[in-house]
């Protein structure tokens, strides 16, 4: 068995010895202070949204680059919180979430509408936040695998949140209804 440093050297350097052939690199698209500008400006997006995805680009200590950290945490119904925080529990307290995205510099937090409702009135002027809007419903046994909303965008607008987000389960029976009840709450948003 080859030692991950050894790995890794090699690996490493082949990754950055690397040039692509296929895509010429003045198609590519690259992050910079005016990705809104270069990317969104142009497209179909509403002001609101404009306005959100400006938010996000210039919070915490990658704003004005055109890069982004997300802290995204998942304590919901299909993740129990012990399974997540059971080694660190002061994280059972959705504010020390919120905190940790701040102190870590992230441009955002995302999470479930418990952990950020619980602390919008004190926080959702300092981070942005991304709701997410669904959980799979893994309480019965044998499990449905049903995709359950939480909430609704409006909810989300009302606790200050700047965008949404939901799980996509692919390998659910019922998958594309579920994914179509979705549809509208998350549409609504954009």
């Amino acid at each position: 068995m080859i030692g991950s440093s050894n790995y890794w050297a090699t690996k490493g350097q082949n990754l950055l010895e690397h040039r692509c052939r296929t895509v010429p690199k003045e198609q590519l698209i690259l992050p910079g202070p005016d990705f809104i500008e270069r990317v969104f400006m142009s497209s179909d997006r509403n002001n609101r949204v404009l306005h959100n995805l400006a938010w996000l680009y210039h919070c915490g200590r990658l704003s004005g680059t055109g890069y982004m950290s997300i802290l995204p945490v998942d304590q919901g119904i299909e993740h129990s919180a012990g399974a997540s925080f059971a080694p660190n529990p002061e994280y059972f307290d959705p504010e020390n979430i919120v905190r940790l995205a701040i102190e870590g510099g992230c441009n955002a937090v995302a999470s479930t509408f418990g952990v950020l409702g619980i602390c919008a009135r004190k926080y959702a002027h300092k981070i942005p936040f991304i709701v997410k809007m669904n959980h799979n419903e893994l309480l019965t046994y044998p499990n449905k695998f049903e995709q359950i909303m939480f909430g609704e965008v409006d909810q989300a607008y009302d606790m200050g949140a700047a965008a949404v987000g939901a799980t996509i389960y692919f390998r659910l029976r019922g998958f594309r209804s579920a994914d179509r009840r979705s549809r509208p709450g998350i549409r609504a948003s954009a």
